[in-house]
């Protein structure tokens, strides 16, 4: 509830900054459905690798991490633009996609099949996440 309030905070903030939706409402709700879905399997997670910590502050840097993904991704320059080193990585990440995805549904702008990317990469996170998390807490209570 507490993500899905932040979502609601964010999307608030960037309405009173000037940013106006150009895609229908059913862009709106698809992308309402990749922000929840990558919202849920982040936590997800994060709550394995908290698990995979042994204590607070390692379980803070492991998820800090993942706070990267983004600057190595579409969400801020084209991936035709970055270096060559670099462009495979940012293409093959699960932030890109979402990040595309996105952008289109908001702009209205055509996304093709990157929504469909994106909710299976959220599918694999969480179900790894999820394999993993039960995995961990088993062995940590054991």
């Amino acid at each position: 509830m507490r993500n899905a309030a932040s979502m609601v905070l964010v999307v608030a903030v960037a309405l009173l900054l000037g940013f106006r939706f150009h895609g229908d409402p059913a862009d709106w709700l698809a992308a309402a459905g990749v922000l929840l879905a990558f919202t849920v399997a982040v936590s997800w997670l994060s709550a394995a690798l908290g698990l995979l910590a042994r204590s607070p502050e390692a379980a803070n840097g492991f998820t800090f991490m993942i706070m990267f993904l983004p600057y190595a991704s579409s969400a801020f320059v084209p991936v035709h633009t970055m270096p060559s080193f670099l462009r495979g990585f940012a293409d093959n990440q699960p932030i890109t996609p979402i990040a595309n995805s996105l952008r289109g549904l908001l702009l209205g702008t055509p996304v093709g099949s990157q929504p469909w990317s994106a909710y299976a990469r959220c599918a694999g996170i969480l179900f790894l996440s999820i394999a993993a998390s039960g995995a961990l807490f088993t062995r940590r209570t054991s």
